[in-house]
C-alpha cells in the first residue's frame, strides 16, 4: 500500500516543539502531525457479505467512511471476521468467514493495520487464522494479536509514519467462541503481565505503543473491572492509547495517565439490527506531534444495513500543548 502523506498542520501558536534550524532563527521547526483512525469492530459475514455479494461490490461497506480513513495516516480497526477460501459464505449464525474478495473493502478505505485478536479469530481453524494472516501480508495490511508463532502473535506491528515509529499490540479476553476446548498460544490473550512484557519489548522497537483490547460484556455501556484494569494496566506500562471493542456499543473515553482510553468504540460495520445501540459507533481520530499525544477527536457513526455513516460534527476530546523535547 502506498504510504500516505496527507497531514493537517494546526496553529502555529500549537507547534512548541522542534529543532532551531541552522540559520540562527530562534522560531523552532515544527514537527510534524500524523493522524490516526481508530474504528471498532467489523464483521464482513453473514448479512454483510451477502449484501456485498448481491451488489457485486465487496467494497460497498465502506463506500461511505473510505474517504475519511483513507485520508488519515495510519488507519486501524477490529477485524471481527477471518478471512477463508474454503467452504460455502456464510449466511447466518454465529460462526463467521469473510469470502477472500472482501479484502477490497479495507484496500479502498487503506486501512493499515488491523486487530485480529479477537473471540471469532479462530472461527475457520487452524486453517482460517493462518489464511487470514496470509491473505493480509499479501495485501499490505499489517495485523497485530496472532501469529503463525506465539512469538509473532505478542510481537505486534511496527508502522513509520513522519519519522514516528507506531506499535501495536491486540489481545482478546477469550480466543474460541464456545467452539474450541484447547487455547491456542497464537492467539494473544488479555493476560496483564504478558502485556507488560510485550510493551517493554515493543518500546524498544517504537516510539509510540497502542495497544488493542477485545474485552467487555456486550451490550453493556460501561467497562467491566477487567477492562479498566487491563486498559490501565497498559497504560501504566508506558501505552499511549487503548483502543476497546467487543461490547458492539459505546463505552466511556478516558483520560488516564499519560494516554487516553477507548473502553469500547462499538461497531463500525456489523449487521446486528436488534437495538438501536449496535447500529452506532465512534470513529476516534488521534493526532499526534513528533511522539506526543495532542489531540483527540471523536465523530458519531451511524450503521443502517450494516455499513457505517458519519453522523453530525466531531467532538474535542483532549487538546493539549505539546511537550518541549526532553520534557
Amino acid at each position: 500500500m502506498t504510504t500516505r502523506r496527507n497531514f493537517v498542520l494546526l496553529p502555529a501558536a500549537t507547534l512548541l516543539c522542534g529543532r532551531r534550524p541552522p540559520s540562527g532563527d530562534p522560531r523552532p521547526e515544527p514537527l510534524p502531525a500524523t493522524r490516526l483512525m481508530f474504528g471498532g469492530d467489523v464483521m464482513l459475514s453473514r448479512f454483510v457479505g451477502r449484501l456485498a455479494r448481491s451488489q457485486r461490490d465487496p467494497t460497498w461497506p465502506f463506500q461511505a467512511l473510505a474517504p475519511y480513513l483513507a485520508g488519515a495516516d495510519i488507519a486501524f480497526l477490529n477485524l471481527e471476521s477471518p478471512f477463508s477460501d474454503r467452504g460455502r459464505p456464510v449466511e447466518k449464525g454465529m460462526v463467521f468467514k469473510a469470502e477472500p474478495e472482501m479484502i477490497d473493502g479495507l484496500l479502498m478505505a487503506e486501512v493499515d493495520v488491523v486487530s485480529t485478536a479477537n473471540n471469532h479469530a479462530r472461527d475457520c481453524g487452524d486453517y482460517g487464522l493462518e489464511f487470514t494472516l496470509g491473505w493480509l501480508a499479501r495485501h499490505g495490511v499489517a495485523a497485530a494479536g496472532t501469529g503463525m508463532t506465539e512469538e509473532e502473535s505478542r510481537r505486534g506491528a511496527v508502522l513509520e509514519r513522519n519519522g514516528v515509529r507506531f506499535g501495536f499490540l491486540a489481545y482478546t479476553y477469550d480466543q474460541s467462541n464456545g467452539n474450541h476446548p484447547k487455547p491456542d498460544p497464537r492467539v494473544a490473550m488479555l493476560d496483564p503481565e504478558r502485556m507488560r512484557e510485550d510493551i517493554a519489548g515493543m518500546k524498544a522497537r517504537a516510539d509510540v505503543v497502542i495497544v488493542s483490547m477485545h474485552a467487555g460484556v456486550e451490550y453493556q455501556p460501561k467497562p467491566n473491572e477487567q477492562q479498566i484494569r487491563f486498559a490501565r494496566a497498559a497504560i501504566d506500562a508506558g501505552a499511549r492509547l487503548v483502543v476497546g471493542h467487543h461490547p458492539h456499543v459505546v463505552q466511556p473515553v478516558e483520560k488516564y495517565g499519560e494516554g487516553v482510553i477507548f473502553y469500547s468504540l462499538g461497531n463500525l460495520i456489523f449487521d446486528q439490527f436488534h437495538r438501536r445501540e449496535t447500529q452506532r459507533g465512534l470513529l476516534s481520530e488521534v493526532t499526534f506531534r513528533g511522539k506526543w499525544l495532542e489531540r483527540v477527536e471523536l465523530r458519531d457513526l451511524e450503521i443502517p444495513r450494516g455499513a457505517p455513516q458519519l453522523s453530525g460534527l466531531p467532538s474535542v476530546f483532549l487538546e493539549r500543548s505539546i511537550a518541549p523535547v526532553g520534557g
